[in-house]
C-alpha cells in the first residue's frame, strides 16, 4: 500500500514538473521573433543632438504716433549801430599805432629843429608806409608851420600834427557806401581781393554793416573754388537773417552772382553783396575772369559798389594791389583790414593819393562787429594816441 502511495505521488510530482517545463516553452513561442531595427535599436541606442538655442524673435516696434515739435527758433543778432563805431574802437587802434605819434611828437616838441630831426620825421612816416609823395608833402607842410607859429609845446605841435595828417587823409571824399536801392532793383555791392585778406570774412561783416544801418541784405556766395567760403557766408547770413545764393563747388561764379541779384530783385531786398574769389593780382586768367562776373551781373543793371579789401600788414604792396584791381573792375572803395595788428597805419594815404579810392571802411579785430566805417579825424586821434 504504501509503495502505491509513493508512486502516486512521484508520478503527480512528475506530471507537474513537465508541465511546468513545456508552459514556459509554449509561451516563449508564441511571442515573435524580434525585428532587425529593435536589435539594432537594443545594441546602439540613439545618439542625443544637443539642444540649439532658436535665435529670438524680433518683433518689429509698434507704430507710435510722432508728436509733432516746434520748428527751431534761431536767434537774430542785432548789430551794433555803425554811428560813432571808430570812436569806440579807438582805444584797440591806438594801442598798436601810438608808437608812430609818441616817435613824431618827441621830434617835434624839441627846442630846436635841425635837419636831422626833420629827416628823423619823414623816416618815421614812411616807415608808417604813408609813401614818400605823401611824407614830402606833410613834412614840407610842417616845417613851414613850425617855422611861422614857432610853436614848441606837445598840445601845440600835436594839434599841427592832427591837422596836416587829417589834410593827407583827404577828408572830403564820399566815403559813403553806395547801397540804395533802384527801381525795382537792389543796389549791387562786389567784393573783391587777393587770397589770404580775409575777404569773405569781411563781407560777412559788410553785411552787417549795412544791416545795422538799416538795409536789408542778401548774399551771393560767388566763390565757388573753397568750398568753405560758402559755408562761411551762409553763417554769416544765418546770424542776421540774410539769405545767401550758392551754387555747386567748382562751378561758374559769374552765374552765382547773376543768380543772386535775380533772386535779390524777386524778394525785394535793398542791397546784394557778392562776394567773389581771391585771387592774385598777377594772375591775367582769374583777373580776367572777376570781369566776367562784374559783366554778367551788369545784365540786371549797373554794380553800384566794388570794395577791394586790402590786408594793411601788407604794406605798399597794397598799392600795386589796389592798381590792378582797379583798372579790372573800377574798385570804387577800399576796405582796409588788420589794421589793429600792424604799426603801418600811413597805408591809409598812400592809396587814397596814390589812387584816388577812398578807404570807406576799416577793420580793427576778429569780432563780428569791429569793421567801421572810416573817419579820417577818428582814425589820427587814435595814431598820434594819447599823448597830448
Amino acid at each position: 500500500m504504501e509503495y502505491v502511495v509513493a508512486a502516486v505521488i512521484l508520478l503527480v510530482v512528475l506530471v507537474v514538473g513537465a508541465v511546468g517545463l513545456v508552459v514556459p516553452k509554449m509561451r516563449r513561442r508564441e511571442l515573435p521573433p524580434p525585428s532587425e531595427a529593435s536589435t539594432t535599436t537594443l545594441e546602439r541606442p540613439p545618439v542625443v543632438e544637443p539642444a540649439v538655442e532658436a535665435p529670438p524673435v524680433v518683433l518689429p516696434p509698434l507704430p507710435v504716433e510722432e508728436e509733432e515739435l516746434p520748428p527751431l527758433i534761431q536767434k537774430i543778432e542785432t548789430p551794433e549801430p555803425t554811428a560813432g563805431r571808430l570812436v569806440r574802437l579807438r582805444a584797440r587802434l591806438a594801442r598798436s599805432q601810438s608808437a608812430l605819434g609818441r616817435g613824431l611828437l618827441t621830434v617835434l616838441s624839441r627846442d630846436h629843429l635841425e635837419e636831422d630831426d626833420w629827416e628823423e620825421i619823414e623816416d618815421s612816416l614812411i616807415t608808417a608806409d604813408v609813401g614818400v609823395e605823401a611824407t614830402q608833402v606833410i613834412v614840407e607842410r610842417l616845417r613851414e608851420r613850425v617855422r611861422i607859429l614857432g610853436t614848441r609845446t606837445v598840445a601845440g605841435v600835436r594839434e599841427q600834427l592832427v591837422e596836416e595828417l587829417t589834410a593827407a587823409l583827404e577828408p572830403d571824399l564820399d566815403r559813403s557806401l553806395r547801397t540804395t536801392g533802384h527801381e525795382g532793383r537792389p543796389a549791387v555791392v562786389m567784393v573783391v581781393g587777393v587770397n589770404g585778406a580775409g575777404k569773405t570774412t569781411t563781407c560777412g561783416k559788410i553785411g552787417r554793416v549795412l544791416i545795422a544801418d538799416g538795409r536789408t541784405v542778401l548774399f551771393g556766395a560767388a566763390d565757388t573754388f573753397r568750398a568753405a567760403a560758402a559755408e562761411q557766408l551762409a553763417t554769416w547770413g544765418e546770424r542776421v537773417g540774410a539769405e545767401t545764393v550758392r551754387g555747386p563747388e567748382g562751378g561758374d561764379p559769374a552765374s552765382v552772382a547773376f543768380d543772386a541779384v535775380k533772386r535779390g530783385i524777386e524778394t525785394g531786398v535793398d542791397v546784394v553783396l557778392v562776394d567773389t574769389a581771391g585771387r592774385l593780382q598777377n594772375k591775367i586768367g582769374l583777373m580776367d575772369e572777376l570781369g566776367k562776373v562784374k559783366r554778367v551781373v551788369e545784365k540786371h543793371g549797373p554794380v553800384d559798389e566794388t570794395l577791394l579789401v586790402l590786408d594793411a600788414t601788407t604794406g605798399q604792396n597794397g598799392l600795386e594791389q589796389a592798381r590792378v584791381f582797379t583798372e579790372v573792375v573800377d574798385v570804387t572803395g577800399v576796405v582796409l583790414t588788420k589794421l589793429d595788428g600792424t604799426a603801418k597805419g600811413g597805408i591809409v594815404i598812400a592809396v587814397q593819393r596814390k589812387l584816388g579810392i577812398p578807404v570807406k571802411l576799416v577793420g580793427l579785430g576778429e569780432g563780428p562787429d569791429d569793421l567801421a566805417p572810416f573817419e579820417p579825424a577818428a582814425f589820427v586821434e587814435a595814431l598820434l594816441g594819447e599823448t597830448a
